[in-house]
Parts: structure tokens; sequence; C-alpha cells
């Protein structure tokens, strides 16, 4: 038998009823076929004399509820009420009986029957059937709603689940993608700081540094997307944000399309790293500007706002509190449908070959989710998107530092001994040849084990430990120098990774007084890192 469906049991009221009815006496049936007519609802009867008949019905036909007779325990309406429970646990059933005691009606009514009415009541019967039909509606709509939720849910925790393993591949690429670029962009570098190449070799060189460094970019992207990118925090307004870079994105979007601030009266303040909300700023205004190809409106517009614990509905990220929004709404094409759970998965675009990488999204999601944040994306094609970012608000008495333009320094060389430890030999080849040319004495090792090894042969001559922080041996950059300097307290120590140190876990975080670069670092940058460990300086 096909079960009734749940909508069907909502419209009850608006077409006719299929009843089936187990009665073996036709007086009694037509007495009940009487008190049932009705000007709203029709009905139909089907008839079965027996709990066998009554079981081929219910496999043959759909109802939309059951009445039976009740006789004496035992009785064939007995298991035909467990048979209909089992079968269309939906589906209303009411007992019509002479002779159907209180115990015995409060045992039925436990068993599953939704009421009883005596025979010599029938006025009841109409008013049991509405009042039964009603509350399986409710029930089946209430199912309904819970059942959506629940595919709701179970989607938002699939597609979560599927950027956090997304996010942890990038992460891993992006980590031995900076080893090799730290290779091709370093030794780039230190030929075109020579200065005596022929213009030709010059070129060429200078094409394969801008391409490393391109790529550099790119997976510095990948980290940001798996939130392996350290968040340097820091009270800001949103609103100064968007005016300080408003004249970029207006060179960034082109003429044809119109730029408007609808910024908060009052400082919209966060708790975020400035230079990231730039990003997120221009790569949603680069996807906007593609989106507008013959021009339009980007808007962007801060506000501080209160969630509410209905509004937490909308979104699985969602919570309650004080956030301050950024939003940015273009009338572009719009986004399909098909393409909306996708859109900030990394290298996933629509654009053509060449046009894009697909990580623009990508960083702006990675970004949102490092603080502690969420986005809505509302979007509607030939009419535009608009794409909503939610972050925590800081104190409205909180202060913003000013801002200070970068200091550009100059590293200079010595003639100290290093330790380079570093398990990539390019890499670890590479950083000893810049140190090296910087007048320096370099020892390297190759793993943490094999820089004990050297350690103990020429500890007391090395100034400057070098090294990564995650090596295969188990002995990490942070266990190593920790270490070495309870037999040596004045070593000082320069930390790599192809990660930032944010990113690396409570474990691998670099101690106070320890410097640390990221990979892909430029010689200029290593040189420097190790003259300011040696001269204690800590603020660069």
């Amino acid at each position: 038998m096909l079960p009734i469906g749940r909508n069907d049991l909502a419209n009850t009221m608006t077409r006719s009823l299929r009843v089936l009815y187990l009665e073996h006496n036709e007086s009694d049936r037509e007495l009940v076929r009487m008190a049932l007519d009705d000007k709203e609802m029709a009905f139909e009867f089907v008839y079965a004399t027996s709990g066998a008949e009554f079981a081929a019905a219910l496999d043959r036909e759909r109802f939309d509820f059951f009445l039976s007779e009740y006789t004496r325990p035992g009785d064939d309406s007995v298991s035909a009420l467990a048979l209909a429970r089992k079968k269309c646990p939906d589906v209303p059933y009411l007992f019509v009986s002479g002779t159907i005691g209180e115990e015995r009606a409060v045992e039925c009514l436990k068993s599953g029957a939704a009421d009883f009415v005596l025979k010599e009541r029938l006025e009841r019967l109409l008013p049991a059937v509405r009042h039964a039909l009603r509350e399986a509606g409710e029930r089946a709509r209430s199912c309904v709603v819970e059942e959506t939720r629940r595919r709701q849910l179970e989607a938002q925790l699939l597609q979560a689940q599927k950027m956090e393993a997304i996010g942890q591949l990038a992460g891993g690429v992006a980590h031995d993608f900076n080893n090799v670029l730290t290779v091709v962009i370093g030794y780039a570098r230190l030929l075109l700081d020579r200065g005596t190449l022929p213009p030709d070799a010059v070129e060429l060189l200078t094409q394969i540094f801008t391409a490393g460094t391109r790529a550099a970019n790119l997976t510095r992207q990948l980290l940001v997307f798996s939130r392996k990118q350290t968040v340097n925090r820091r009270v800001i307004d949103l609103n100064q944000v968007a005016g300080e870079i408003s004249g970029m994105l207006l060179r960034l979007i082109g003429e044809p399309i119109k730029l408007e601030l609808a910024l908060s009266p009052a400082p919209c303040l966060v708790d975020a790293d400035g230079g990231m909300m730039e990003q997120v700023l221009m790569n949603l205004a680069v996807n906007a500007r593609d989106a507008m190809p013959r021009g339009g409106v980007l808007a962007i517009a801060t506000e501080r706002i209160t969630i509410s614990d209905a509004a937490t509905r909308r979104h699985p990220g969602a919570r309650t509190g004080e956030f301050a929004c950024l939003s940015m709404r273009d009338t572009g094409c719009g986004i399909p449908p098909e393409n909306l759970e996708r859109i900030f998965e990394p290298f996933f675009t629509t654009k053509e070959a060449g046009h894009g990488t697909g990580l623009g999204l990508a960083t702006v999601f990675g970004i949102v989710q490092q603080h502690q944040g969420w986005i809505e994306l509302e979007s509607e094609l030939g009419a535009g998107t608009c794409f909503r970012i939610l972050l925590p608000a800081a104190p409205a008495a909180a202060m913003v530092p000013a801002r200070h333009p970068a200091r550009t320094v100059t590293a200079s060389g010595g003639s100290e001994t290093l330790l380079v430890v570093e398990d990539e030999p390019a890499v670890r080849e590479f950083a000893v040849a810049v140190l090296r040319s910087h007048g320096y004495r370099v020892l390297q090792a190759g793993s943490g084990v094999d820089a004990l090894d050297v350690w103990k042969w020429h500890g007391s001559r090395i100034a400057v430990l070098v090294t990564d922080l995650v090596m295969p041996d188990g002995l990490g950059g942070v266990e190593l120098a920790a270490r070495l300097r309870k037999e040596k307290p004045a070593l000082k120590v320069v930390l790599t990774s192809g990660y930032e140190s944010g990113a690396i876990g409570e474990a691998f975080r670099p101690p106070a007084g320890t410097h640390f670069i990221q990979k892909p670092y430029r010689p200029q940058v290593l040189a420097q890192a190790v003259r300011d460990a040696l001269d204690d300086n800590y603020d660069r």
C-alpha cells in the first residue's frame, strides 16, 4: 500500500475523504454514513467485514482515516488498529461502538486510536472526525517543518565539513609550495641584486621573480582560506577602512561603475586585522566589477546591529550579540542558484580561463572565519548580489590606534657563526648561500637530530640558530631551540615556516625573544632577521 501523504492530511477539508470502515452490520454502517453527512466534507466509504478484508483494502488503496466497530477484546478491530498504526501511523483511527467500556476505551487510546464514539451518541462522530483530522494535519505540518530543518542542518554540516577538508588540503599545498617558492624567488633576487648581469638576463630573471611573487600571493590566499594566516588584531573602525581604501577601489573597478558609500554615523569598531579587512573589500570589489562589464553601481555600507535569537536561524554560523555589518551590493548579473553553495570553494570560478584564479571569495571566506564572523549572501539573476559580513563588534569606548607607515630597512652582515637547520635541501642551500654572502660563517643540518650532533662540536661558537619550525624527525624548531638554550641561554633564534607563526598551533608558537619569518622569504628578509636577532631588535 502507498502510505497517505502528509500534505494530503493538511488539505482534508477541501476534497473527498476516503474512509476504510470495519463493520459487519449494514444497519450500523448506514447510521454512521448518515451521521457523517456534511455540506463541507464529502466521504467515500470502503467497507470491510473482517480483519482480513481490512488488511487487503489497506494494501490496495490509500485512506484519510479509519473507522472501526468494537465488540469485545481480541476481535478483529484490535488487530486492525495495530495494523493501521504500523502501516499508516499518520492516519487517524476512530472506534464507533455500542459496547466499549471506559477501561477498554482508555486501552484503545493508549494503543494509538484517535478517539472513540458510542453508537447511541453519533452526533459526536462528525466533530470527533474533524478534530482528529485537524490534529493529524497539524502533526503533519510540524513533521514537514522539522524534516525540512533537519535536511537544511545536514546540508549545512556537510558543506562546513567539505570546506574544512578543502581548507586542510589548501593549507598543506600552500606550505609545500612556499618551500619551493623560497628557492625560486630567493635565487632570482640574489642574481638581480648583483647588478652585473646583461640586460637580457635581467629581463628574464625579472620575469621569473615576478611569476614567483605572484605564485607566493596565491599560496598566501590559500593560507588565508585554510585559516593558517596570522591575524594581527587591533581595534579598527570599518568606516575608516572603507573610506581610506575607496580611492583604490575606484581605480580598481573603473569609470563605468559608480561607487557609493553609506557609512555608519557612529564608529563601526571591530577587533580585526586592518590589512585583511582591506583585502576583503578589494576581493569583493573585483568580484562585483566582473559581474558588471557594462557598468553599474557598487554600494558599500557599514552599520552596528544586534543579532537576536530569531535572526540566528538564517545562518548556521550566526549567534546573538552586538555585531558590525560590512556589506557590499552590486547591480550586476547575479549568481546562478546552483553556484551559490560553491562560490567560496578555492579555485571554483565561472570566469573564462585566464580571467580569475577562483581564490578571491575563498580568501574572503577564510578571513571572515578567522575573525569569528560569518557571511550572508543574497543574489538574484539579473538584479545583483549583496554580501553581508558580520563581525563581533568592539566596545564603543575602545581606542583606535593611529596608523604608522612601515619602515624600510637595509640588512647589514656580520662575521658570527650561524647554524641553519632545514629539512628541505634546496631551501637550506639557499639560506646558507644568502647568509654566507653577508659575511657569516654558516653551519648546516638537515634535521633537529642532526643539529644536536653539530651542536656537540660547535655549540660554543654558534651565535644564532636559524631553524624550520616543523621537521620530520619529531624534533621541531621550538623544541630544538629550547634544548640548546638550556646549554646556552644567550643563543639567538630565528624560526621559519611555510605557515605563519599564529597558524602552527600552541605547541609550536615561537617563544618571546624569538624572530619569525614566513616562507617564501627574500634574501634581505632573512639577512635582516639574523641581524636583528644578533642586535636584540624585536620591533621590526
